[in-house]
């Protein structure tokens, strides 16, 4: 009697190691997500991490499973022809996951935060709050600086940088866009453009005792610049604030952190000044697995806050 073969695992052909369960969950999460930007901040992954996953199970395979082009990601027929497979086991899993997040919901521990001062305290502090709020058992450790933070070094699980270059080896996701605007009392008059800051007294942050270009975008695609001079200067902008709401002068600052109650109006609506920096606040995670569920729970909920849309 000829006796069924047992297939060793050791003997798995490189095909079927590549559609395990993870690499299927993983396909469907990408074709659902439409992009590996997004599917790697969905997944707490690098987009190159992602790629490389998707390379390895395609070269596996031995078929293209999307069609790639410089805007959009679809799939091929091979690719459409795995993706119910593939669904299936996503749902399969997500319920899983689902049936144990009862246990997971009252997050605890002492989270490492890194952020910039101002969007620090006008921004993040409240949500912090209110984050805290439902999960009672959580802490905080909170470096608000505007000093260029060794991520690493310092032990952080979780980043806030305004930057538009974010490191390649930590999952980045955008939380909040900004622009630099103009602000003064209320009470001011608006001003024609731009050009009219030249010889009024502003108030900026950073070393700028020497007159300084500025250059402005309007939202119409406008651009003028102009000579900005500092009659007051440093790394403090609440007291700048406090200075412009009392006549003192003009000051630049995000946008974020002025509030209908603030005292202050856009002396120049329309305008932003371009900074090198970038417009956009980022989170910035360690990838899984070294990365905090904590601090993605956290990221989520952050952007959900500020209705960030996906990308």
């Amino acid at each position: 009697m000829t006796k069924t073969a047992k297939i060793s695992r050791s003997r798995l052909t490189s095909a079927d190691a590549a559609l395990d369960a993870n690499a299927l969950e993983l396909f469907a999460r990408i074709a659902q997500a439409g992009s590996f930007a997004q599917a790697a901040r969905e997944l707490g992954l690098t987009r190159a991490a992602v790629s490389r996953r998707v390379a390895a199970i395609e070269a596996a395979v031995g078929l293209a499973l999307f069609a790639r082009s410089t805007r959009s990601l679809g799939l091929t027929e091979a690719g459409r022809r795995l993706h119910a497979r593939a669904r299936a086991v996503h749902e399969a899993a997500e319920g899983a996951r689902l049936a144990l997040r009862s246990q997971r919901d009252q997050l605890g521990g002492t989270l490492r935060i890194s952020a910039p001062l101002s969007f620090g305290r006008h921004v993040l502090a409240p949500l912090l709050a209110r984050f805290q709020a439902l999960h009672p058992a959580l802490r905080y450790e909170l470096f608000f600086t505007d000093r260029r933070v060794d991520l690493l070094r310092e032990g952080l699980d979780l980043a806030f940088r305004i930057t538009e270059r974010p490191p390649e080896d930590w999952v980045a996701q955008p939380v909040l866009r900004f622009a630099v605007r103009a602000y003064g009392a209320a009470g001011q008059a608006v001003l024609p453009s731009p050009r009219a800051l030249a010889g009024l007294p502003c108030l900026l942050i950073g070393q700028n005792e020497e007159a300084r270009p500025g250059h402005w975008h309007h939202a119409d695609g406008a651009a003028e610049g102009v000579m900005l001079q500092a009659v007051a200067w440093g790394n403090d902008m609440d007291s700048l604030m406090e200075m412009a709401r009392h006549g003192t002068g003009i000051v630049l600052l995000p946008d974020f952190c002025v509030v209908p109650a603030s005292g202050l109006i856009d002396l120049l609506p329309g305008w932003c000044l371009r900074v090198d920096q970038g417009e956009w606040v980022h989170a910035l995670t360690l990838p899984q697995p070294a990365g905090s569920e904590t601090a993605r729970a956290l990221v989520r909920f952050v952007r959900d806050a500020l209705a960030v849309p996906a990308a």
